[in-house]
């Protein structure tokens, strides 16, 4: 299911006393965060330095880094509080989102062995020339541009929220002030780069959960037991909060909704571009294997922890003063932080000084990666196509061009949309990954019979499908969560078009290829390279 994403609500979680030495630590720690980035800034501007930093990465700290991408803002601020409002349901859609790095670890290994890493370069696998490449960087924009947009958004969003100041002006200086804070550290950092700042936001992360959560415990004489029957307690469905049924988006065709957003959710969280990207610049097939294993471990760990965090804010805070502060509960983790400890204690400024710094960590990791495995498809699969060869300066000069004004662009829809529910950005971007590079990545893989067209009609239809299913679905109108709640054209009853479109992929592949017959005919001479004259 698809993440909640940040309300405009008011909330003031540090107060006027300690807001001072809040915002200067956390300020002193985004100077040091943008130092770092210089110094971690390639001097060699080769593209297999910048892309891939040379496949030189080992398995564990391609692993961390891999876990590392899982941790965003969005993750640890709307799980939290969709488990703190929504119980079950919203506890079952976060392990959903660990069931995908399964998914991505049965390929990793053929996406590491394909020696590409970018859909552009996955999509000609099986179909020679330009248009492979061009339905490539097509499909990541289609995915990245609305992350950039909800993740600046939220980022602007928190950052208001975590210095007392609620009003849309803020909140747009806000996303502004981070948006160029972000692409001052995307343009000079390259995957090696990024890496290594993944690496130290995964345990920071962890830590600090594991210490509000610690705290939350202790408020109920160390008993998890006590801490649950509270958060039942304190929720607005204590009947309901602990069995299915209490998530929106479920009412009406609940049971083909449910299997819509968990397709979207599984497939779409598991064929993300900059994901891809990581797997790709691993050592080897198996290094890659191992590095995804690692991941899933570490990511288990942090889904579980935020399954924590949300059970202990709706026990400390509880459901209804969260809901009141922000009808989807996004201020959950940032409200626990501020209540675990006594006002005015040294301790408690701390802790939501670090929670404001991981906040901040999660967000520069994130978009940067987002928009640099963006602006990498572009370069590589579009650029580099009609200019010179990409081992000279200027196309790596090209790149950090295009890394900038993907964050810059992001930044004027971002400040447009902060009063406005986006939420079916995210539900796009997700099933269009799950829609236009599952199936084509599963037929590229498994299924020698797949040829140029066969890849045209389904990323293409794949895509106008998304997109037509995502106007007219309850995401975009006719609900009180919907884009335009005053409207009502979703004559598309579900959530997400996951279970319509990607069925709808594989098949057009499939009747773009010539259909079964074709396939098998060419499974005995082509084995897995290209076909010939594709």
């Amino acid at each position: 299911m698809t993440s909640f994403l940040l309300s405009a609500a008011s909330l003031d979680p540090v107060g006027s006393a300690a807001r001072g030495p809040v915002i200067t630590t956390f300020l002193l720690f985004i100077g040091v965060c943008l130092l770092w980035a210089l110094t971690l800034a390639p001097h060699d501007d080769s593209p297999e330095q910048l892309y891939t930093a040379d496949r030189s990465l080992s398995p564990v700290l391609n692993g961390f880094a891999l876990a590392g991408e899982h941790v965003t803002l969005l993750a640890l601020l709307t799980a939290s509080g969709a488990v703190a409002l929504f119980g079950y349901d919203a506890f079952a859609s976060v392990i959903g989102t660990l069931i995908a790095l399964g998914i991505l670890l049965l390929l990793a290994q053929r996406l590491r062995d394909s020696g590409q890493f970018t859909l552009g370069g996955l999509y000609s696998l099986r179909a020679s020339g330009p248009k492979p490449r061009v339905a490539g960087a097509v499909v990541t924009l289609a995915i990245t541009i609305p992350l950039l947009i909800v993740q600046l958004r939220a980022a602007g969003i928190s950052a208001a929220m975590l210095i007392g100041l609620s009003s849309p002006e803020a909140q747009v200086i806000c996303t502004v002030l981070m948006g160029c804070l972000v692409a001052c550290f995307a343009a000079v950092a390259d995957l090696r780069g990024t890496t290594f700042i993944q690496i130290v936001k995964v345990p920071v992360t962890l830590v600090t959960l594991v210490v509000i959560t610690l705290l939350a415990l202790g408020k109920f004489s160390w008993d998890p037991g006590d801490l649950l029957a509270a958060a039942v307690d304190q929720s607005m469905a204590p009947d309901g909060y602990l069995s299915p049924g209490l998530w929106p988006h479920t009412e009406g065709l609940g049971a083909l909704n449910t299997t819509s957003d968990y397709l979207v959710l599984l497939l779409g969280t598991a064929m993300l571009p900059h994901l891809i990207l990581r797997v790709a610049a691993s050592r080897s097939g198996p290094s890659a294997r191992r590095s995804t294993g690692i991941a899933a471990g570490l990511t288990g760990g942090f889904l579980l922890l935020v399954i924590a965090t949300g059970f202990a804010a709706a026990a400390v805070v509880g459901s209804e003063q969260l809901a009141a502060v922000d009808a989807n509960g996004q201020s959950a983790p940032i409200l626990l932080a501020s209540r675990v400890l006594g006002q005015g204690s040294t301790e408690r400024v701390v802790l939501i000084t670090v929670v404001a710094c991981v906040a901040f960590l999660a967000v520069l990791t994130a978009v940067a990666s987002v928009t640099f495995a963006a602006a990498v498809s572009v370069v590589h699969d579009l650029l580099a196509r009609t200019r010179r060869p990409l081992v000279e300066r200027g196309d790596a000069g090209a790149l950090r061009l295009t890394v900038v004004g993907l964050c810059v662009g992001g930044l004027p829809l971002s400040a447009a949309v902060h009063e406005h529910p986006v939420e079916f950005l995210v539900t796009f971007s997700l099933s269009v990954a799950a829609t236009c590079v599952f199936p084509a990545l599963v037929y590229s893989f498994y299924w020698p019979g797949f040829d140029r067209r066969g890849l045209l009609w389904s990323v293409y239809g794949g895509l106008v499908l998304c997109t037509a299913l995502t106007v007219f679905s309850p995401t975009v109108s006719g609900t009180v969560y919907a884009l335009f709640p005053d409207m009502s054209f979703d004559w598309y009853p579900l959530h997400t078009p996951g279970l319509v479109s990607i069925p709808a992929a594989f098949l057009l592949g499939w009747l773009g290829s010539g259909g079964r017959l074709h396939g098998l005919g060419q499974l005995g001479r082509t084995g897995a390279g290209k076909r010939p004259g594709s």
